[in-house]
């Protein structure tokens, strides 16, 4: 949720922000007048209250007809502030409606447009030079054709149980998947993350909460029965985790690291990336999440990109990261960076890790503080960042394969495969 102190103090930043992502600048405008409309009711209310009390006396006092006319007056006091209430509760609940649909203002220096306008801040790693390598005629295979032949992927058995854009993980396929995510939980827990095997069932509030329910809540698959939704993210369970809460982060931040299964509808996305588990509607992930001040968030950003990086680089990847521009922000995120592996088969970057500073936008929502020094409350800010999800083997078996349809296992990953070195057909 937007400060409103911001709000009101400095609303053309917050205008920029909107402008930046491609969003309605005027709903500044509607959450100030609203906002004005619910404290100039408060204030008539409060004033009348006062008179109203202060009658309450004279009543008491007064006899004969002056007491009835004074009765009158009280009765029409007491209506009037009644509908002052009603006044400054209807103000209030729509200056919150209008300032969910603002997003977290963005940080300076965030690239603006959509999704095509992002910058790349760096590169990591060079592509292999297939041709090079193997001969000009050497056709390179997608992660599908090779976790095929390695019967590790099996995408027809998962339509035929599920549907489309569901799939099985095989013998390797499933422990290539259990060595990555038990490789992140591990770097996690070297750098001080508590591991949280989180729920996969949330309630609105806290999906609300996370900013998961605005513009995209086509995306997110609901149980109608129980009113509960399934998490795209183990980022949205993380950030409920302390709901309503007062932090102590004086020691530093709350660092977590959550395992969960996780589930897209991909709404909007026909027709795209399609072939094989780059865009599915089910895989699993490991996910950093970060509690921290508002002074030290950014860099804690720069922090769990770092960490993304050594995963990447575990994982024998090339990649880029970029900064990624205002408009494919989500509504909670500041700031995003993505770190993105080359795709040999596709000639392009795919995106297999994220990092957001959500500054202190999630924490309003969830009523999460924390007390400072001087013993006041104040919202923290919240961080998330991908350690390692199931597309990541789309890149692996890529980047790894041989010239005979097998796939060199990165060493960062074989004793977690049981010091297996290469996959084969």
């Amino acid at each position: 949720m937007i400060d409103l102190r911001l709000l009101r103090e400095d609303p053309d930043v917050v205008r920029a922000s909107q402008k930046a992502r491609g969003e309605d600048p005027h709903l500044v405008d509607e959450v100030l007048d609203a906002d004005a409309r619910r404290r100039s009711a408060l204030t008539e209310f409060e004033t009348l209250r006062a008179e109203q009390k202060a009658f309450g006396k004279q009543v008491a006092q007064a006899q004969g007809d002056e007491k009835q006319a004074l009765l009158a007056r009280a009765k029409h006091l007491a209506d009037q502030v009644k509908a002052l209430q009603a006044d400054a509760d209807e103000a209030e609940r729509r200056a919150d409606e209008l300032s969910r649909r603002i997003g977290n203002v963005v940080e300076p220096g965030v690239p603006e447009g959509g999704e095509d306008d992002y910058v790349v801040l760096e590169h990591v790693g060079t592509p292999r030079d297939f041709a090079a390598e193997y001969g000009p005629d050497f056709a390179v295979r997608d992660h599908l054709e090779l976790g095929e032949r390695l019967k590790a992927i099996d995408m027809e058995r998962g339509a035929k149980v599920s549907g489309a854009r569901f799939y099985y993980l095989t013998g390797v396929g499933a422990r290539l998947e259990l060595a990555l995510l038990t490789a992140a939980f591990d770097k996690a827990v070297q750098l001080g993350f508590t591991p949280v095997m989180t729920p996969t069932l949330v309630k609105p509030e806290v999906m609300a909460g996370t900013g998961f329910l605005g513009a995209h809540a086509d995306e997110i698959y609901r149980l109608e029965a129980d009113d509960l939704y399934l998490v795209g993210t183990s980022e949205v369970a993380l950030a409920g985790f302390h709901s309503g809460e007062i932090l102590d982060l004086s020691g530093g931040a709350q660092r977590y690291a959550g395992w969960s299964a996780c589930y897209r509808r991909e709404a909007g996305s026909y027709g795209k990336d399609t072939r094989g588990i780059i865009r599915v509607h089910q895989f699993h992930k490991v996910e950093a999440f970060s509690w921290t001040t508002v002074e030290d968030a950014a860099d804690e950003h720069r922090r769990i990109l770092g960490w993304e990086k050594e995963m990447l680089a575990l994982a024998e990847l090339p990649f880029r990261v970029i900064d990624t521009a205002a408009g494919d922000l989500g509504s909670s995120a500041a700031r995003k960076f993505d770190c993105e592996a080359w795709l040999p088969s596709q000639q392009r970057y795919l995106e297999l890790t994220s990092t957001s500073n959500c500054t202190t936008f999630q924490a309003r929502r969830l009523g999460v503080r924390e007390r400072t020094a001087d013993g006041s409350l104040r919202a923290v800010a919240t961080l998330n960042g991908t350690l390692a999800t199931t597309r990541w083997i789309v890149a692996i078996l890529e980047n790894h394969q041989q010239a005979d349809g097998s796939v060199r296992v990165p060493e960062g990953l074989r004793p977690y495969l049981g010091g297996l070195e290469v996959l084969t057909p």
